[in-house]
């Protein structure tokens, strides 16, 4: 049996009493870091909150090699856990699939997701988002640019973009280096982005919601990640009313 349980978006507190109840009778726990993060509890602070040891899975355990893991849940009872809400990823809806070819139950918990929450933070209304996208760390000689190929589409269809800040390790990228890197693609594309939308630790306490020019934005200290991007269309009325009220446009 295996059961992908959603974690919510920021501490330990977001987790659902459905989703408690079946870590209190896993048999294995493993916890996803490589999609994404709580920035508001370390794993530690997950293991003395669930009083059992969670395997940290990254990039190659999820989409590579998870074989520890189907093997674990052929006979045991085997919890996968990840924050937001667990098939927001395509990586987790695959490994469902593979895990359901192997012939295994699965199952999962919802909780919530930062592709819901950034509507109730910016005022976007949720309907008007087209496809989303990611932006990864520049590497050597490798920089993809589909993130702006994508902007651009969307921008044409008047629908915003969700665009997904890289992790990696210990390393986050910020709302000022994805609005550096989108900057450089649009130019070299001839895009024009006239708006930009950054949210700070959504599902925390002290999030950090501001609209705002690129040069604007460049002013604002988002402060501690995890942060998160968006290129808004042609705003409806009640949405720019928003953002004026709450995001400082």
């Amino acid at each position: 049996m295996l059961t992908f349980v959603g974690l919510g978006l920021y501490n330990a507190d977001d987790i659902s009493e459905k989703g408690l109840a079946c870590i209190r009778n896993a048999d294995h726990i493993f916890l996803d870091i490589y999609t994404s993060r709580l920035m508001g509890a370390s794993y530690q602070d997950l293991e003395r909150c669930y009083g059992k040891p969670l395997h940290l899975l990254g990039r190659e355990n999820v989409e590579q090699d998870p074989d520890e893991l189907l093997l674990k849940a052929e006979t045991d009872r085997v919890v996968f856990l990840c924050a937001g809400d667990p098939m927001v990823s395509t990586t987790h809806a695959d490994l469902r699939m593979r895990a359901a070819a192997r012939g295994i139950t699965t199952s999962i918990i919802h909780a919530a997701s930062i592709s819901s929450a950034v509507c109730g933070l910016s005022g976007l209304q949720n309907y008007r988002f087209g496809k989303s996208c990611s932006i990864p760390f520049p590497q050597k000689n490798w920089f993809p640019t589909t993130s702006i190929d994508v902007i651009a589409l969307n921008l044409s269809m008047r629908v915003h973009t969700l665009v997904y800040l890289d992790i990696q390790d210990d390393r986050y990228m910020t709302i000022h280096e994805a609005i550096a890197l989108l900057e450089g693609m649009a130019a070299g594309k001839k895009v024009s982005i006239s708006l930009y939308i950054g949210i700070a630790r959504a599902g925390s306490d002290d999030p950090v919601v501001r609209a705002g020019t690129a040069g604007a934005l460049k002013q604002v200290d988002f402060g501690p990640p995890l942060h998160i991007l968006i290129v808004p269309a042609e705003l409806h009325d009640m949405e720019r009313s928003y953002l004026e009220m709450f995001a400082g446009l």
